[in-house]
Formats: structure tokens, sequence, C-alpha cells
């Protein structure tokens, strides 16, 4: 247990008094902290720093080989950056090789820019550049040129209430740059669209997203002020419904995005016990209203002592529990974005084995959610994640196989 230093100076005081006062607190001082440092657990005390800086110790970058990409597997950073790219459409074989020049281009910015070896003067800050990318390929591409993906990967269906701006949406190819700073961000973001079009790729679209500033493990929040992402499935659970089964899909995944409007001020006039049964969680702290602790499962269940649902049968937890999908789960790691006073909202970016599961969660949401008359979805995409790759191995060397 921590030990305040006062309270150890106080109870070291010496009971010689021929010494001064100052040179007795020093002394006294100095046998605490020896005294308190001897009975501390050696696990628990903070890392020595050098004396000569006194430097605290660096940040790691972010490794950007590996069998899965970091930009899923990796710490969520707090800024991101994703565009959207097309393939003119020439010939079957013609658009392959003009695919795997993309992704070769791709490959070698990305993993320099994240190994911080870039030459661009501007990414030379002295600090590691911690960057994570995630890298993917649409269906559409995926059908017109043969390619090695998961049978589940296709366009989703439209939904009620969707107002999609097709600019906005879809795409041959996906990328998604998730940074520490928004600088490091803009700059790989510039110089991985310029390696992508000289290989022969058509820009479609861009969007920038931001998270709260927040303590390592600590679950962000929306503009709504509530936590997103709490009910992420721990690694065995998403081996099962993340991550595709052992084969050539075994490290790959798809993601879903969906750019929702939301209306923060109409939301923020509602009355905030209204707002926690529409969510099903408590604004403060995230937790279910079955529960105590933020990460219990919402028991959708559960009822009053006169009959009704204690998460209302409209609830946003309700509609999109597991629980109604056989337990299956996907992977959020959404972000934030304010394109304008009236235009806010969030960046849904979820990742799972089969996209149906989506469609099931938005087919219950679009027609029942209560939190509808505040969404409005306005854009989509989805991606098949490509497996990691090694070092000396472009990104999708595996499409064609």
């Amino acid at each position: 247990m921590h030990t305040d230093p006062e309270n150890r100076q106080a109870q070291a005081r010496p009971a010689t008094s021929g010494l001064g006062r100052r040179a007795l607190l020093a002394t006294g001082a100095a046998l605490a902290a020896t005294v308190g440092a001897a009975a501390e657990p050696k696990a628990s005390r903070p890392r020595r720093r050098d004396a000569a800086s006194d430097t605290p110790p660096a940040i790691a970058a972010i490794p950007f080989h590996g069998p899965r990409q970091a930009g899923v597997t990796g710490p969520q950073l707090p800024a991101t950056h994703i565009s959207a790219f097309d393939l003119p459409s020439t010939s079957a074989t013609a658009d392959r090789e003009t695919l795997r020049n993309i992704l070769t281009a791709l490959t070698h910015t990305l993993s320099t820019a994240a190994a911080g070896t870039l030459p661009d003067p501007r990414l030379h800050t002295g600090e590691p550049t911690r960057l994570a990318c995630v890298v993917g390929v649409g269906p559409t591409l995926a059908a017109r040129l043969a390619l090695n993906v998961p049978a589940e990967l296709a366009d989703l269906p439209p939904f009620p209430g969707d107002r999609l701006d097709p600019a906005r949406g879809n795409g041959d190819v996906l990328l998604q740059l998730c940074a520490a700073d928004r600088w490091t961000l803009t700059i790989v973001a510039e110089l991985a669209t310029a390696a992508a079009q000289s290989a022969g790729a058509v820009p479609r679209w861009t969007q920038s997203g931001f998270l709260p500033h927040m303590p390592p493990g600590v679950t962000p929040r929306n503009l709504f002020g509530f936590k997103d992402g709490t009910a992420n499935p721990d690694d065995p659970t998403a081996q099962r419904w993340v991550w595709g089964p052992p084969g050539a899909h075994e490290n790959a995944t798809i993601m879903v995005y969906r750019r929702i409007h939301m209306d923060v001020a109409g939301f923020a006039a509602v009355p905030r016990d209204r707002q926690e049964k529409m969510i099903g969680r408590r604004a403060t702290d995230g937790v279910p209203l079955t529960g105590t602790a933020e990460h219990d499962d919402p028991d959708i269940y559960a009822k009053h002592p006169d009959g009704s649902y204690v998460i209302p049968v409209s609830a946003h937890v309700r509609l999109s529990s597991p629980r109604l999908d056989a337990g299956a789960r996907m992977l959020r790691r959404s972000y934030n974005y304010d394109d304008g006073p009236t235009d806010r909202g969030l960046l849904f970016c979820a990742y799972m084995r089969d996209p149906s599961l989506f469609t099931r969660v938005q087919t219950r949401l679009s027609t029942r959610d209560a939190l509808n008359p505040f969404l409005e979805h306005r854009a989509s995409a989805v991606a098949y994640i490509l497996p990691g790759t090694l070092p000396g191995e472009p990104l999708g060397a595996r499409l064609r196989t």
C-alpha cells in the first residue's frame, strides 16, 4: 500500500537534539525514504528514470508486420482518417495487376511510416510514430476480379431510415489510418494517397474522426455522452465471431462502416433518466440497468415486479444484444466525427466474420430503436480486411491463390 511521504517523514523523527532543525528534517526524510523503499513490494515501485536526463521511458512504435493488421488488434488510437479508392475497370488481368501494385505501394508506405523511416522531414518529430493501419477490399471489386475472399463478403441491404450518400460510401479499396496525433495522421494520409494514386487508384471519399482523451483501458464516449464499445468480445470469443476460420482467411475479418449523423442537441434536451432507458445503460459509468459494473452482461429478460422489462423493449442495448443472435458478437472500434455544427456523429467501425450479423442487428434497430429519432445513417461500406503480412511480403499476397 502506498504511504504518503510526509507521513513517513513524521514517523522517522530522530531523538538526537544536537542537529540543526534543517539537518534534522533532511536526515529524517532520507531515513523515511529508505525504510519506505525497502518495505514497498518490488513490483509496485515506479520504474527508475535516468538520473542524468530525467526523461520518461520511450513510447514504443506499433509494429506494422504481423499475422493480423494492427489497426484491428492494436490499441485504439485517438485519431483516425478513412479513405476509399476505386479501380478503373479495364480487363480482369490488368485490374488484378493494378490492385497488386496498389497494395504493394500501400504496404511500403505504411510499413515505413509505422517504423518511422519515411524520409519526409515532417514526420521527424523525435518520437516514435504511433500509427496503426487497416487495409481492405470491397465486395464489388472482389466479385469483379474473382478474388479469394470469404463467401460472406457482400454489400449490405437497404435499411429503413437510411439516407445514404453513394459518393461517401463503398469503394474498391478501403484504408483506415489511426494515429496518436492528427499531425502524423495528416502527413501519412497524404503520402499513402499519393502512393495509391501513382499505382492506379482513384480517390473516392475520405473521412476523419476522433476519440476523447482517456486513460488506457477506459471505454471511449460518443457525442451523446455515453460509452461506446463496452460489450466488445474477449480474445476467445473474437476468435469465433470476428476472425476467419482456419485456412486462407484465418487472420482476416470483415469490416462494416457506417457514417451515422447524430442529433446531439436534440438528444441532450431529453431528461437523463429517459436517455438511460433509451440506451439501456447509465450515462455516468456505462453500467447496464440490470448490473453493477460496466462490463456486466445486460440481462434483457430481467423484469420489474409489475412485469415490465428493466431494460425497455426499445432500448438500444436490448435490440443489439448477442442473446438475440445466438451469442454472435462484433468487435466495435468506432470514432466520433465533427464536420460542422449541423453534421456531427459517429463513424461506426465494426469487425465480424459474417456481416449478416450486422444486417440482423440493424434490421431490429432500424424499426424499433428508441434512438431512431436522433440518428440517421448517411454512408455505408463493407470491406474484406486482409490478413497481416511479414516483412518483404505485400498485403493481399494471397488474394489470387
